[in-house]
C-alpha cells in the first residue's frame, strides 16, 4: 500500500545550463554587430541572463540553454543584416529580442521600409503589423503612447513611397491645439507661427530623407506640413498624408479630414487617446472614427500599448504607471 504523496516545498526545477560557441567570419562586421564598448552584447546579457565573451572572431555564451539559444539567433540575424550593409543600434538588438520572444518559432524576414537614408526595421511585433497595415493599406490608424514609433514609421512609408515614385507628395499635418487654431494672433511668418507644434514630423523627415532634399522639397510643395485649419476644402490627390496627434481633434474636424483623401493617395492618421487636450466636454474625432470605420474595407486600425514603446526602457516603465494609475496625467 502506498504511503502519502511527498510534496517538495519551495524547490524549483533545475534550468538546463549550456556553453554555445558562435562563429563570424569577419572581425569588421563582428566590431559592428557588438556595439560600442561590446554594448550590444550586454544588452544581450542583461535581458537574457547569459554570460558572454569574445575570443578573436568567436562569442561564447554560457547560460540556461534556451536563452543561449535566442542569444545565439539574434547574433546571427543580426550580423546577416550587417552584411547585407544595413547600420546596427542598441534598438535593433532589443527589437529582434522582442520579436523572437513573442514568435519564437518564425524565421520570416522582419518588416523593413527602406530609404534612401536608411533602413527601418520593425522593432516590435506591433510595428511589424503596423508596417504591413502601411504597405497594404490606403487609410490605418496607429493608436497609442508615445515613444512607440507609430507617426515615426508613417513619415518613414511617406518618404518610401514617395522615393519609388508610388505617390508625388507628402503631406503632414497636427491640430495646433496649444494655439486654439488661431495662428494668426501668434508672432512671425506662417511658417514661424506653426513650426514649434509640427517640429516632430520634421525630425522624423530630417532623419530618414537626406536634409538638402526635404528642404528642396519644402520649398517646391512636394513635401507640405501644415496645421489641420489648412487642410480645409482640399481634396489631396496622389499623395502620402499623415495626421499626427489626432487625439486632438473634434468629430467634424476629423471627418474633414478623412474626407479630403483623393485618387491615388494613402491616409496615416495617429494618436495617443489617452493624452486629449480638447477643452473640457468636447469628445475626441478619434475614437469616434476608429469604431465608425472598424469594418470598412481597405481601412485598418492598429493599436500600441506600453510594452510596444521602443524610445528606451525608461519611457516604456513611465508608461505603464501610468496606465496602472488609470491615465492619471
Amino acid at each position: 500500500m502506498r504511503g502519502p504523496a511527498t510534496v517538495h516545498v519551495g524547490k524549483t526545477p533545475k534550468v538546463a545550463q549550456a556553453r554555445v560557441v558562435v562563429p563570424f567570419e569577419d572581425n569588421r562586421h563582428l566590431s559592428r554587430l557588438l556595439g560600442e564598448y561590446d554594448g550590444h552584447l550586454a544588452l544581450l546579457e542583461e535581458r537574457l541572463g547569459i554570460e558572454a565573451h569574445v575570443h578573436g572572431n568567436v562569442v561564447t555564451l554560457t547560460g540556461p540553454a534556451e536563452a543561449c539559444a535566442t542569444a545565439r539567433e539574434v547574433l546571427e540575424k543580426l550580423y546577416a543584416r550587417i552584411r547585407a550593409g544595413e547600420d546596427i543600434t542598441a534598438g535593433d538588438v532589443d527589437g529582434l529580442l522582442r520579436h523572437i520572444k513573442a514568435e519564437p518559432r518564425s524565421n520570416d524576414q522582419l518588416p523593413q521600409i527602406r530609404t534612401r537614408r536608411k533602413v527601418i526595421t520593425a522593432r516590435s511585433p506591433t510595428q511589424s503589423t503596423y508596417i504591413q497595415a502601411l504597405d497594404r493599406s490606403d487609410l490605418v490608424f496607429g493608436l497609442g503612447p508615445a515613444g512607440t514609433g507609430k507617426t515615426y514609421l508613417a513619415v518613414a512609408c511617406a518618404a518610401q513611397c514617395l522615393e519609388r515614385g508610388q505617390v508625388e507628395r507628402i503631406v503632414l499635418s497636427r491640430p495646433a491645439v496649444e494655439a486654439g487654431e488661431r495662428l494668426g494672433f501668434l508672432p512671425g511668418d506662417m511658417r514661424e507661427k506653426v513650426d514649434p507644434y509640427l517640429r516632430p514630423l520634421y525630425d522624423a523627415l530630417y532623419d530618414v530623407l537626406p536634409p538638402a532634399k526635404v528642404e528642396r522639397d519644402l520649398m517646391s510643395g512636394v513635401i507640405e506640413i501644415a496645421p489641420l485649419a489648412f487642410m480645409r476644402g482640399r481634396t489631396l490627390s496622389h499623395a502620402f498624408v499623415i495626421l499626427d496627434e489626432a487625439q486632438n481633434t473634434s468629430s467634424m474636424q476629423m471627418k474633414m479630414f478623412l474626407t479630403r483623401i483623393g485618387e491615388g493617395s494613402k491616409m496615416v492618421v495617429t494618436g495617443d487617446p489617452s493624452q486629449i487636450d480638447l477643452p473640457p466636454g468636447q469628445k475626441s474625432g478619434l475614437d469616434q472614427a476608429v469604431a465608425l470605420l472598424r469594418d470598412v474595407k481597405g481601412i485598418e486600425a492598429v493599436r500600441f500599448g506600453s510594452g510596444d514603446v521602443v524610445r528606451r526602457d525608461l519611457v516604456a516603465r513611465i508608461v505603464e504607471a501610468y496606465d496602472k494609475a488609470g491615465g492619471a496625467r
